[in-house]
């Protein structure tokens, strides 16, 4: 099988270090090139020189990201570890260079130009790639991932809430008169690397955060394709999620049902662990790239609890099992 060469951009922060280790570590994968912005301090810098866990692993330097047709020559892939308006006008370029891209960011999540007004902020001047742009939440979206040119990979608190509730959903059990109501803690590293008061260690609590505003509900509500009561945390511990989702089963459901549902849905999905008894914690996913799900059950009331390592399985891990499904490698290959 052949190698692909690809590109990070936006290597610096903790993200881009996890898809660095990825990558290297990936039999079918060369890294070509790990840039940063042209006004970043870190420039020039080795990533393992930010990152030390990476000394002798990946000791490449961060180039200023400049000409992206010079960036692009002889690159297959491209991940954008990147913010969103950085991604929105960068993917396009990529795009057109032939090249295969990943975006990690907000910027292509959902095929509607209306969403990024209204979330965002900002008008979408994409709207042809915002069409073709393939949502990539991989147990779900594998048979169109297959033929993307661009796979926008889902945020984290999604993919935590998305693979807990899709399966019920789909499958008919949930009463959804009854919105699922969504209450996920992450860890202080999905702020990124970047230096804040509101996310300093010394000064973070546990605190919920853009409570009925936050850019993720409409996110999970629409690839739910039903509304939901979505409210992030911020803890004080530096990576993973945990959501408690609250639902309401159709009349007659059994946790039996609930059970075999899952167990359907994800039987062939090596990422995706379900637990027949308890429910799972931070501990039990954190440097991992599992999503792993559990649930309770009283009456028609399901409490579900998902929990997943953000910067994995909530960003890097996703962005390369989806590279591993689009060009038919191991889905798990050099994630476990």
């Amino acid at each position: 099988m052949s190698t692909l060469n690809g590109l990070i951009v936006g290597a610096s922060g903790y993200t881009g270090a996890e898809l660095a280790a990825y990558l290297q570590r990936h039999p079918h994968m060369n890294i070509t090139g790990l840039t940063v912005s042209a006004q970043s301090a870190d420039a020039g810098k080795l990533l393992s020189d930010l990152h030390p866990q990476l000394k002798g692993i990946v000791d490449l330097p961060l180039l200023p990201m400049s000409d992206v047709a010079a960036m692009a020559k002889d690159v297959d892939v491209v991940f954008l570890a990147t913010a969103h308006e950085v991604s929105h006008d960068l993917a396009p370029q990529f795009l057109q260079m032939g090249c295969v891209v990943f975006d990690l960011s907000g910027a292509y999540r959902v095929n509607q130009a209306s969403f990024y007004q209204d979330y965002y902020g900002f008008t979408h001047q994409h709207a042809d790639w915002l069409d073709k742009a393939i949502y990539g939440l991989a147990e779900w979206r594998a048979e169109d991932i297959k033929q993307a040119q661009l796979v926008a990979v889902p945020g984290c608190y999604p993919t935590a809430s998305q693979l807990a509730l899709k399966p019920l959903i789909d499958a008919g059990l949930l009463d959804l008169n009854q919105w699922p109501v969504i209450n996920a803690v992450s860890g202080v590293s999905g702020a990124g690397r970047k230096a804040s008061m509101t996310t300093s260690f010394c000064e973070v609590s546990l605190q919920p955060y853009g409570i009925f505003t936050h850019r993720h509900q409409p996110e999970i509500a629409t690839h739910l394709g039903t509304p939901v009561i979505f409210t992030p945390h911020l803890g004080n511990f530096p990576r993973g999620i945990l959501a408690t989702i609250t639902c309401k089963l159709t009349a007659g459901v059994t946790a039996e049902q609930v059970g075999a549902t899952y167990h359907q849905a994800y039987a062939e999905k090596p990422l995706v662990r379900v637990y027949d008894k308890g429910v799972p914690a931070i501990k039990n996913v954190a440097g991992t790239p599992f999503c792993d799900i559990g649930f309770a059950l009283q009456g028609e009331h399901l409490i579900i609890v998902s929990a997943e390592d953000n910067l994995l399985k909530g960003a890097a891990a996703q962005a390369v099992q989806c590279m591993n499904i689009r060009f038919g490698f191991n889905e798990t290959q050099s994630l476990l």
